[in-house]
C-alpha cells in the first residue's frame, strides 16, 4: 500500500492526476468511456438524490404544524435554501425582474452542476483507485478541467442568451439591437458592426464562459499535483535511504502549501460556478431594451458585482 501511494505520488507527469483518461475504447483506440464522463454521471445523480432530498425539507408542511411548516427541517437543506434565495432575489431578479423566475432553473442548474463537479475535482478519486490497484478509471478526474465540458456548458449558455433575446425582442428587433439603432444610410459602418456584435454574441462570450471556467479549474489542481509530485519524489528518496534534512522539509512544504490551496481550491470552486451563473444571467440581461431603465439598473448592477 505504502509503495502504490509513494508511485502515485512521484508520478513523472503532475497533469496525469487532473486531465481526463480514458477506462475503455474501442478497436480503433476512440475512447468509448472516460473518468470525466463518470465524474459527469456521478454528479447528476448527486444532484437529483440531493436536490429532491433538500427540496422535501425545505417544502411547506400541513397546517396542523402551524408556524412549524414554514421551518425547513434540516440545516443543510436551509443552506441550500438560503443560497437559493440570495441567487435568485440578490443575483438575477436586479438584472432580470420580470423573467427572473423562468430563468432561476436553468441558471441554477449551471450553477449547482459546475459547482458539484468542481468539488469532485478535488476528491483524489482516481488517485485512491489506482492505489488500490484499479488502473481502468471508469470516474475521476476534474470534468470542468475538460475543455470540451466547459464548451459543452458555454454552448447551452449561448444557445440560452440569444435564444432569450430573440423571444424577447424578435427576430428583427434582435438584429436592430446589435446594429445599436443606426440610421439606413450608415450601411457599412451598420454591416461592420452587425459584423462584431455577431462575433461576440455567438463566439466571443460563450468561448470566454468556456476559457475562464476551463482555466481556473486547471491552475490550482496542476499547482497542487505539483507540490505532492516534489512530496512524492521526497518520500522515495527517503524511503531509499537518501533522503536529507531538505527531502522533509519538502514534505513539510509540501503538506501545508497543498492543505492551504486546497481551501483555496475551494472557495475558487464556488467562484467559478457563480462567474459562469452570473455571467450568463448579465448575457439574458443585456439583449432586454424593452425596458431601458431596467436595462440600465442591470447594467449598473452588473458593474458593482464585477467591481467587488
Amino acid at each position: 500500500m505504502l509503495h502504490g501511494i509513494m508511485t502515485t505520488l512521484a508520478s513523472h507527469d503532475p497533469l496525469g492526476h487532473v486531465v481526463n483518461q480514458s477506462a475503455v475504447t474501442n478497436e480503433k483506440g476512440y475512447w468509448l468511456w472516460s473518468g470525466n464522463q463518470g465524474t459527469l454521471v456521478l454528479s447528476g445523480v448527486i444532484l437529483i438524490v440531493v436536490g429532491l432530498w433538500a427540496a422535501s425539507k425545505i417544502k411547506t408542511g400541513t397546517e396542523e404544524k402551524g408556524a412549524d411548516a414554514y421551518i425547513t427541517s434540516n440545516r443543510f437543506a436551509h443552506m441550500v435554501e438560503v443560497i437559493v434565495a440570495y441567487l435568485r432575489e440578490e443575483v438575477v431578479r436586479p438584472l432580470l425582474h420580470d423573467r427572473a423566475d423562468k430563468f432561476m432553473p436553468i441558471l441554477l442548474t449551471f450553477f449547482f452542476f459546475i459547482l458539484v463537479n468542481n468539488v469532485l475535482g478535488l476528491a483524489p478519486i482516481r488517485d485512491l483507485l489506482e492505489i488500490a490497484g484499479i488502473h481502468k478509471v471508469w470516474i475521476g478526474g476534474t470534468a470542468t478541467q475538460n475543455i470540451w465540458v466547459t464548451g459543452a456548458l458555454a454552448l447551452l449558455s449561448g444557445l440560452l442568451f440569444n435564444f432569450a433575446a430573440v423571444f424577447r425582442l424578435g427576430p428583427v428587433g434582435f438584429v436592430k439591437h446589435m446594429l445599436g439603432g443606426l440610421p439606413w444610410y450608415m450601411a457599412p459602418i451598420a454591416l461592420l458592426l452587425l459584423t462584431i456584435e455577431a462575433a461576440g454574441q455567438f463566439i466571443i462570450k460563450p468561448f470566454a464562459l468556456a476559457l475562464r471556467l476551463f482555466a481556473n479549474m486547471t491552475a490550482g489542481h496542476v499547482l497542487i499535483a505539483t507540490l505532492f509530485l516534489s512530496s512524492g519524489a521526497a518520500i522515495s528518496a527517503i524511503s531509499r535511504g537518501e533522503g536529507t534534512g531538505s527531502s522533509y522539509a519538502a514534505i513539510g512544504i509540501s503538506v501545508v502549501g497543498s492543505i492551504l490551496l486546497t481551501f483555496l481550491e475551494l472557495f475558487v470552486a464556488l467562484l467559478q460556478a457563480f462567474v459562469f451563473m452570473f455571467l450568463t444571467t448579465i448575457f439574458i440581461s443585456l439583449m432586454d431594451h424593452h425596458d431601458e431603465h431596467a436595462h440600465e439598473h442591470g447594467h449598473e448592477h452588473a458593474i458593482g458585482h464585477e467591481a467587488a
